[in-house]
């Protein structure tokens, strides 16, 4: 009897043991002077999760960083891998095209070009511009600051927001003024653009060599221009930039700049004169016809009979 009382007390320690090891009772489930229960040992339940669940936890923070990480990182420009430091700040000023290498005849072309589509005003506002202009970025970069803080604040005095601009020229593989064998023209190199003017939003179309805007604006928008860009030629300048004006980020050894733009007024007629009261007026002159020879104009020149 005394054997199996041993083995009894045995058995039961090592139960209590191992049941305590899997799952601890709570230490006030033990009240005393009260007979303690025994439990058998039981397998400690585990609840294990799906291994597709474990490998979404692993997953989880890679992918978090990830998300956050493109949060901060530089905007993305569309149909480039890789942006150009140029692209990326110009992305947070204009919609445009990246253009990776421009390729002409010759030494026409340019590295970084982009598509200019429109400029973003800092009111969100978009300027279009039309038709878009292949340009490098850097000159992109210099025409949406440009409109963005000279000629959209201008455009305000004129009674309206700025909502256009009108390319006449930008990328061409060209000489200068097209003239047979002169030097490649900065447009060849995407280094140029060709304003007309400007559109407002109520439909007024502002041309920058009309005589009829007001002088004053116009003198802003030289000053401006010239300011920001290597070149400025307008009207006054070589006969070819009478409609339009040019401007260009043009390397010079000298870093001189060039500005040749005359604003000019509306001709005025000479007042005429009130003749004396006893003058004898002169005969009108004669038609330029009548003073031709007859080859020139055979019908308006009469000739005698031979």
């Amino acid at each position: 009897m005394k054997i199996f009382a041993l083995v009894a007390m045995l058995l039961c320690s090592t139960g209590l043991a191992t049941a305590e090891d899997a799952a601890p009772r709570p230490a006030k489930a033990i009240k005393a002077g009260r007979p303690m229960r025994i439990v058998p040992a039981q397998a400690a339940r585990i609840k294990t999760a799906p291994s597709g669940a474990v490998r979404d936890q692993g997953s989880k923070a890679p992918r978090d960083a990830a998300s956050s990480a493109d949060h901060s990182a530089a905007p993305a420009v569309a149909g480039s891998a890789t942006p150009s430091d140029c692209q990326v700040r110009l992305a947070k000023l204009a919609t445009f095209k990246p253009i990776p290498l421009l390729t002409g005849a010759g030494e026409c072309g340019a590295a970084d070009a982009v598509l200019l589509d429109t400029i973003i005003l800092p009111d969100e506002a978009k300027v279009e511009v039309s038709p878009p202009a292949t340009l490098r970025c850097t000159l992109a970069e210099a025409i949406a600051d440009w409109v963005r803080e000279d000629v959209a604040p201008a455009a305000l005095k004129l009674g309206s927001a700025l909502r256009g601009l009108d390319n006449f020229d930008s990328y061409e593989c060209r000489t200068r003024n097209r003239v047979p064998g002169a030097t490649l023209s900065e447009h060849g190199r995407a280094n140029a653009l060709d304003v007309r003017g400007f559109k407002l939003a109520n439909g007024t179309a502002i041309e920058l060599t009309d005589v009829n805007v007001a002088k004053d604006w116009r003198n802003g928008i030289r000053a401006s221009a010239c300011a920001r860009f290597s070149t400025v030629l307008g009207p006054g300048s070589d006969g070819y930039h009478e409609q339009h004006v040019h401007v260009d980020l043009a390397e010079r050894r000298s870093g001189n700049k060039m500005c040749e733009w005359d604003v000019r007024e509306p001709v005025k007629q000479a007042d005429s004169v009130p003749l004396p009261p006893d003058s004898v007026p002169l005969p009108r002159p004669r038609p330029l016809a009548a003073n031709l020879s007859e080859d020139a104009h055979p019908r308006s020149v009469k000739t005698r009979p031979q």
